[in-house]
C-alpha cells in the first residue's frame, strides 16, 4: 500500500501500477527524501521524473509545493496517475506529460521552465542517471535541487555540470542529491 505521508492529503491511498513494469517509491523513502528537503518543498515548482503512480510528485503537493509536472509513458502507470491527482484534488496544481522522458525534457526546455526540486526515479541498472542528469541542467533553477534515485549497488553518476552534495541509503534504494556546479542551495539537511 502506497499512501501520502504528511500534508493536506495526509493518509490518503493512492492506486499503484499491477505487476513490475513500475516501482513505486516506498514511503520509508519517501519520508526520508521530505525530511530531508524540509521547508523547501514550500511553494516550489517540483518536476517528477519517471513518475510512475506520482507518489513522489504528490507527495510534493501535499506538503506544499506550487506546482508539479509528472512525466511518464506507461500507460497502466499514467492511469493510476489521473485518478491519483483527481483523488487528492491537485488537479489544478498538476501537469501530466505523456512522454519518454528525454522527449519530455526538450519540450520543458523549450517551455523556459525552471524547477525548484527535480525527482528522477528511472528504472534500476539501466545507465538512465548518465543519460538524464545532464539533461535537467537547464531545467533546474540556480538554487534548485536534483534527487536521483538509484540501487545501492549503482554508484552516484557523474557529470561536469552537476555537483553530488549528498547521498543517503535506504536499504536497496539510495537518493543522491545534486545542485547545479555554481548552485547556492542549502536544501540538503539531515532530519532532525
Amino acid at each position: 500500500m502506497v499512501r501520502i505521508i504528511a500534508g493536506q492529503a495526509r493518509g490518503l491511498r493512492l492506486r499503484t501500477p499491477k505487476g513490475r513494469s513500475t516501482r513505486p517509491t516506498s514511503d520509508r523513502v519517501r519520508e526520508a527524501l521530505f525530511s530531508i528537503l524540509g521547508s523547501g518543498v514550500i511553494d516550489s515548482l517540483f518536476l517528477d521524473l519517471f513518475a510512475g503512480s506520482g507518489a513522489v510528485g504528490l507527495e510534493a503537493l501535499s506538503r506544499g509545493a506550487r506546482e508539479a509536472v509528472f512525466v511518464e509513458n506507461n500507460r497502466q502507470a499514467l492511469a493510476c496517475l489521473a485518478a491519483n491527482l483527481a483523488a487528492t484534488g491537485f488537479k489544478d496544481k498538476a501537469q501530466i506529460i505523456a512522454a519518454d522522458a528525454r522527449r519530455a525534457l526538450a519540450e520543458l526546455r523549450g517551455r523556459g521552465l525552471a524547477f525548484d526540486l527535480i525527482y528522477i526515479d528511472p528504472p534500476y541498472r539501466q545507465g538512465w542517471g548518465d543519460i538524464i542528469l545532464p539533461a535537467v541542467v537547464p531545467l533546474l533553477s540556480l538554487d534548485g535541487l536534483a534527487v536521483l534515485e538509484t540501487a545501492t549497488s549503482e554508484a552516484a553518476p557523474e557529470t561536469a555540470d552537476m555537483v553530488l552534495m549528498a547521498r543517503r541509503v535506504y536499504g536497496d534504494t539510495a537518493l543522491n542529491f545534486y545542485q547545479r556546479a555554481g548552485g547556492h542551495t542549502d536544501g540538503v539537511h539531515d532530519p532532525d
